[in-house]
């Protein structure tokens, strides 16, 4: 008997909402909210009032478009946390009220422990080679960037992670800074593509271990601009392809320097990338060429499953189901569920 997964994702400012059967994909349905954008950030009270109007349209539509009908469910699969406390309430108390409904089991999922997995998801007629145990993970978010040792879909360490603030808060700040539309990071990296990744220098942390740090970049970054609009008025609006492409490859340079090592302690050669920034493309060519170079297999997941995305908790969910990981009608959200989802 099949075993059908509803999915259900709300832990930020994106509705969605996905349907697996056995491994496999069938739907993924995201409602996005573009009022932000005016805001330069995610506004929670607003996030929250947006997913109350989205949830059931976007499950409805999910459920429609894999051709599955409620009480087909085995198991609703929903973000538990971390995420904005708000969102969460709706996703969660939503999912409870499904499984209440249907009587299908009720599974959480951390958020950080659904992006690792996204790299499982598979479709039918676009089957993939996925990831072989043990392996590494780059967890590269706004808000988390770790490396994670991983030799079960269950069984995973962390190994390095930043000790301040995250990589693609560090895109997202020093985009602000040049005046760039939110998201920041997207809009470095398109126009990092006609830049010169040498034309700046900021400085690099030096941190022990396999930890990260990206505050003194940010700090690099913005004393270079001040200093520069002494001398030139327009120096940012002149030099924003240059700007974004040595800020980009700076970022890269730090993270993958630090996986390089984790490789070297570990042994490990198989390597993935997850989270948002798992979308950018220098990361991306980055991982790439190390692989070429120090003969590592680097899975690189869709550029749609880096976002957030009800696919990642569907999947994610599946593996829960398979060991009978489910959850009771006591679970709450948690904004700081940091545990890994274990």
């Amino acid at each position: 008997m099949s075993v059908i997964i509803l999915g259900i994702e709300t832990s930020c400012d994106d509705t969605s909402a996905a349907v697996i059967r056995d491994g496999y994909m069938l739907s993924n349905v995201i409602a996005s909210q573009e009022i932000h954008r005016q805001y330069g950030g995610v506004v929670p009270e607003l996030a929250s009032r947006a997913h109350q109007q989205n949830i059931i349209p976007v499950v409805d539509a999910a459920l429609r478009q894999a051709g599955v009908g409620k009480n087909e469910v085995s198991a609703v699969a929903f973000t538990r946390g971390p995420g904005l406390l708000g969102s969460l309430l709706v996703g969660t108390s939503f999912a409870k009220g499904f499984a209440l409904a249907t009587g299908a089991k009720l599974i959480e999922v951390n958020h950080l422990h659904a992006h690792i997995l996204s790299n499982f998801i598979q479709e039918k007629g676009k089957e993939k080679q996925l990831p072989r145990f043990p392996f590494l993970c780059l967890l590269v978010s706004g808000g988390h960037t770790q490396i994670i040792i991983l030799r079960d879909h269950f069984e995973m360490e962390i190994i390095g992670q930043t000790i301040d603030d995250a990589a693609g808060e560090a895109f997202d700040k020093c985009a602000k800074v040049m005046g760039l539309s939110y998201p920041g990071g997207p809009v470095v990296d398109r126009h990092a593509r006609e830049g010169d990744s040498k034309a700046f220098r900021f400085s690099k942390p030096n941190i022990p271990a396999l930890n990260y740090s990206f505050s003194g970049l940010k700090t690099s970054f913005l004393y270079t601009l001040r200093d520069r609009l002494k001398e030139d008025p327009q120096f940012v609006e002149n030099n924003i392809p240059d700007l974004c492409a040595s800020l980009q490859q700076t970022i890269v340079d730090i993270l993958t320097d630090k996986l390089i090592k984790a490789a070297a302690a570990t042994g490990i050669t198989e390597m993935t990338v997850a989270g948002g920034v798992a979308a950018n493309s220098g990361l991306r060519n980055a991982m790439t060429a190390l692989a070429q170079e120090k003969g590592w297999t680097a899975y690189l997941p869709e550029f749609r499953f880096t976002t957030d995305n009800a696919a990642m908790i569907g999947i994610t969910g599946y593996f829960k189901f398979l060991k009978g990981m489910f959850s009771s009608q006591n679970v709450v959200p948690a904004a700081r569920f940091e545990d890994m989802g274990i």
